[in-house]
């Protein structure tokens, strides 16, 4: 959904409500799983532990997801799993020899130990029948893939949010990229760690189609936001530039707004940017934000969900604003974005879009995805309370779901068809979870 119309930004008052103009009160849930509005409904599958069609198991720890078109209308779906090293019992492998076996491209084998668990499931799924055809492991060796996102040459870019180096453990050092073709084809993919988009904790991307340069959130309290230039477009693995985002007139600016800040950057209002490149981007001592931030880039609170969207990247910042409830930015590119000469006289602007002061309409705001009719769909994650949470074009905040299990909610992305808003629950157990209802009552 590319196409989409322009969000016109209005900051929020301290006071507001949630808004009326979604899909009505949040319902309870007789299964006890996630609480939706009247008239929706929803199916789970590919839990923690089901045996899939390549012979292993689904994983745990379900995270970031893109939604792609598959054959006969049918939906691919490519999702993250955040699998720490040593979760042998959430693997997909369960540490049997025999399903070791079955692994045969792995980009960390752990000196033969096996305790690089994170990577990639491929599920194929049919919205008309809600039925999970396939599902197969993807990509495999990696650590914590947290989020990402999908390109639009049809792959996903998953994202290692980790700063793990090579020792009597490892065999490799992590912190990168991995792309992921949107195939459903029962194999795992060559695990080609895409290094020149830096090394630090990834968090999640977007593609401005145009250009093909890639934008990139770190999810740390004192993150920046990056961008990559590729030398061949559609090629990530044929290198580029990476860079880090300013705001023109005021370097290494605190976007935070925290209270123990003196600084304040103000919602609704446009700020001109620059970019500038970034140099030792393998960073051994994970201190790329701070290169950044001392050569004048922006700083962020904990940078987590991004999403591309008429012409516009959003991101979320989990613990950003002065409440500390979240924060969601706007980049509107430069009309010559990634031309370094163009872009000085026609600035990319970043704005404040969002920001949360009360609890109850939006905390800790993770995953993004825009919605067939041009809103925000944004998962909050924060235990036993997290919500998906739509946010209208004026910035109105109203709720879509409510999960009533200890979880972190993740990886929110509409089907192709637009039929189907699919989210992650992330444990208790994993799983997948396709949600259907009067999406078109919701009008742009």
């Amino acid at each position: 959904f590319l196409g989409l119309h322009s969000f016109i930004s209005r900051p929020l008052s301290a006071n507001e409500s949630v808004s009326a103009e979604g899909f009505g009160s949040i319902q309870p849930d007789p299964k006890g799983l996630i609480d939706l509005p009247k008239g929706f409904s929803y199916k789970t599958f590919s839990m923690t532990g089901e045996l899939m069609d390549d012979g292993l198991h689904v994983p745990g720890a379900h995270d970031g997801m893109g939604a792609f078109p598959g054959r006969g209308g049918r939906t691919i779906l490519v999702r993250n799993h955040e699998m720490n090293p040593g979760q042998l019992a959430e693997s997909a492998h369960l540490g049997k020899p025999e399903l070791l076996a079955k692994i045969s491209k792995a980009y960390d084998n752990s000196n033969g130990n096996h305790f690089c668990l994170g990577g990639t499931t491929t599920l194929l799924f049919d919205t008309r029948r809600l039925e999970l055809e396939c599902h197969f492991l993807s990509l495999a060796g990696t650590i914590r893939n947290c989020s990402g996102g999908p390109t639009p040459w049809g792959s996903w870019i998953s994202c290692e949010e980790t700063i793990t180096i090579a020792d009597e453990y490892f065999e490799q050092n992590h912190g990168y990229n991995f792309e992921v073709p949107a195939k459903a084809n029962l194999k795992l993919v060559d695990p080609i760690p895409l290094k020149a988009m830096g090394r630090f904790y990834h968090e999640a991307i977007a593609v401005h189609p145009d250009s093909g340069i890639v934008y990139q959130t770190e999810d740390r309290p004192d993150g920046i936001i990056y961008r990559f230039i590729p030398n061949v477009a559609r090629n990530l693995a044929r290198g580029g530039r990476l860079q880090a985002l300013v705001i023109r007139d005021l370097p290494s600016k605190d976007t935070r707004n925290w209270p123990e800040n003196t600084e304040t950057f103000e919602e609704g209002k446009r700020y001109a940017t620059s970019w500038i490149d970034l140099e030792n981007i393998d960073a051994p001592q994970d201190n790329l934000r701070y290169q950044g931030f001392d050569k004048g880039a922006a700083r962020f609170a904990r940078g987590e969900g991004m999403v591309y969207g008429n012409s516009e990247i959003y991101f979320s910042c989990t613990n950003g604003g002065s409440a500390k409830f979240g924060q969601v930015f706007r980049y509107r590119p430069s009309q010559y974005e990634g031309d370094l000469n163009k872009e000085k006289d026609s600035p990319g602007q970043l704005e404040l879009f969002v920001e949360s002061r009360d609890k109850e309409l939006m905390k800790r705001c993770d995953n993004l995805a825009i919605a067939p009719w041009g809103d925000i769909i944004l998962c909050e994650d924060d235990g036993a309370s997290s919500s998906i949470v739509g946010i209208t074009p004026e910035g109105k905040m109203y709720p879509i779901g409510e999960i009533a299990i200890n979880t972190e909610l993740a990886g929110s992305c509409f089907s192709p068809d637009g039929t189907t808003l699919f989210v992650n629950a992330q444990r208790n157990p994993g799983q997948t979870i396709a949600i259907t209802g009067p999406w078109k009552t919701r009008k742009s």
